[in-house]
């Protein structure tokens, strides 16, 4: 594993990043990155997001597509015990009972827990949608610099957790989230509510969109756009709420799509937003004209 690292200064926060060399991968501390919501106590903020279904989902599903070796009877075991007052999960827990690859703790000066781009910006996600965006950009900023350790195969169309920030055409911008869902996804029985919104979102599950794109390294999170994942970011929290309001998936699926519908619509007017985009974008700006 290589130890080379850097430090990104994401809005003031010193955030530890390495890159694994093992699996080609770039890893952020989810320690320092927990610092920005409870800087005495970032290890409990990092039990908390564990401890959730949602979150065991989807670093369970991260896995199965990234490390063939990854223990899906602990993961079973461990997706039971969930929802229990008393359940706890800590990174070393996850680890040892899964072989995770993409959650990993490192001792020493530099130590914590760490973890791969896409789980830790889901991670920065859930402590603050706001310092996942600062996160992102800073994060390419220094893929983008010659110098830097982490300098290897920076993917810009990756969208937020890879910085996509094309703007699409009128036409696509109308294609992006289902008009209305169809009554078999209404119905559908989702294996998790990531496939919930993801359906809600881009009209497929994660499944479904991996057989329709087999040639692809990423996943259907991977291919989405700016757009895209802000609006997941905050269907996400309003999903939750809805949960704690006893709502059934099929309603929830009816109304996140039209809320999906309409945040995207008003974020794509918001000229600001744009302009802002733009910045973030340098060079590339050609492709926004």
């Amino acid at each position: 594993m290589s130890k080379s690292r850097e430090i990104i200064n994401a809005n003031g926060t010193p955030v530890n990043a390495f890159r694994n060399s093992d699996i080609n991968n770039d890893f952020l501390s989810l320690t320092d990155i927990a610092k920005y919501k409870n800087k005495e106590a970032p290890n409990d903020i990092i039990k908390n997001w564990l401890r959730t279904r949602n979150t065991m989902e989807y670093l369970g599903l991260w896995e199965q597509m990234n490390n063939p070796k990854f223990n899906n009877e602990g993961f079973e075991k461990l997706i039971s015990e969930s929802g229990s007052n008393a359940f706890v999960l800590s990174p070393t827990k996850w680890i040892a009972q899964t072989d995770s690859i993409g959650i990993v703790s490192q001792p020493g000066r530099y130590g914590g827990t760490y973890a791969e781009v896409d789980i830790a910006f889901e991670f920065a996600s859930w402590v603050s949608p706001e310092f996942r965006l600062y996160l992102v950009r800073d994060y390419q900023q220094l893929k983008k610099n010659e110098s830097s350790h982490l300098n290897l195969d920076w993917n810009v169309n990756r969208a937020l957790s890879k910085v996509n920030y094309r703007l699409h055409t009128d036409a696509i911008k109308e294609s992006i989230i289902p008009l209305k869902l169809t009554k078999s996804q209404e119905g559908f029985h989702y294996a998790s509510e990531a496939d919930m919104l993801n359906v809600v979102l881009f009209g497929m599950t994660a499944r479904e969109w991996k057989k329709a794109n087999p040639n692809s390294k990423g996943n259907i999170r991977d291919a989405a756009t700016l757009e895209q994942l802000t609006v997941l970011a905050n269907l996400e929290s309003l999903n939750a709420e809805l949960i704690k309001e006893g709502l059934p998936i099929h309603k929830r699926a009816q109304k996140l799509n039209k809320i999906a519908r309409d945040q995207l619509t008003t974020f794509l007017k918001n000229q600001q937003s744009l302009s802002s985009l733009k910045k973030l974008k340098g060079t590339n700006n050609n492709l926004l004209q």
